[in-house]
């Protein structure tokens, strides 16, 4: 996405847009590299034993359950939840876990159960086949999940490049707990892309993100009511440009540390910022 920009006096956000109620999975707009961008929460009941949920399927459109009845998706899984084989080709998937879990295994030999903050980082490359089911462990108490999934595109000179998989457990990924001036504090899961002393762990060889000069950053960000959370620059070039996705809360402010010009976002609505600018979040 390319926007006119005077740099004179650049605009302090570039372009809004909504993010759809919290029951929906349609996916967010994104910018290039990114392909998709898509937010998944479901609050799945308690567990049959053999992974699926102890509920009744009937009425589901079982193979293509996107209706989020009762407040959860069997998606193209028919006994237990999730995304049974299925290819990629050309492009990147990165999975940040929120809550609950979920099984991998894919046509390299890997295999993984991995959740509650783990991050996935799949380069189909060349192309890879793999599966990603959300099996429900408990018996006795409900199963919720909560994930990101996204898109990143392959340079042109990687689109065939070698299948990797990598892993990136929660107690390796960055964190930072940060507090304003009035000792409000904020927290920052650093996926990549540097945030203040937080050094992202490795992106596999091929991607986008391995290339200093791409400055691709992911992060997550969690504000306690009314604390402030500076986001660094970006040394990248100046018409380099962020998207922020407000998904939960009730109010954000935008405000620019040069000029002081200031915006607010609307609850699930999300932001395209230059990305040179220091901003200054307020909850």
């Amino acid at each position: 996405m390319t926007h006119a920009v005077d740099a004179a006096a650049p605009p302090l956000v570039l372009e809004t847009f909504p993010l759809g109620p919290a029951s929906s999975v349609a996916p967010w707009p994104t910018l290039d590299p990114f392909l998709l961008c898509v937010h998944h929460r479901d609050t799945y009941p308690r567990g049959d034993g053999t992974l699926g949920p102890a509920a009744s399927l009937a009425g589901r459109a079982l193979g293509h359950d996107f209706a989020g009845i009762d407040g959860w998706r069997m998606y193209h899984g028919h006994k237990v939840p999730g995304f049974p084989q299925h290819p990629h080709r050309g492009f990147e998937t990165v999975t940040i876990t929120r809550e609950g879990h979920l099984d991998h295994s894919d046509s390299l030999g890997a295999a993984a159960r991995y959740g509650q903050g783990d991050v996935q980082w799949l380069t189909a490359g060349d192309g890879v086949v793999h599966a990603e089911m959300f099996p429900l462990l408990s018996e006795t108490e409900p199963n919720p999940n909560e994930l990101f999934q996204l898109w990143l595109n392959l340079p042109r000179a990687s689109k065939r490049a070698r299948p990797h998989f990598s892993m990136f457990w929660a107690e390796d990924v960055p964190r930072l707990t940060l507090e304003d001036a009035q000792g409000r504090r904020s927290e920052v899961v650093v996926v990549a892309g540097r945030f203040g002393t937080a050094t992202p762990l490795a992106p596999p060889p091929e991607s986008y993100a391995s290339h200093p000069e791409a400055d691709v950053a992911i992060w997550t960000l969690k504000l306690e009511p009314h604390a402030e959370l500076t986001l660094p620059p970006s040394p990248a070039a100046e018409d380099f440009a962020r998207v922020l996705y407000f998904f939960r809360g009730s109010s954000l402010q935008l405000r620019s540390l040069r000029s002081g010009a200031a915006e607010r976002l609307a609850p699930r609505h999300g932001a395209v910022v230059l990305a040179q600018q220091e901003l200054v979040l307020t909850a």
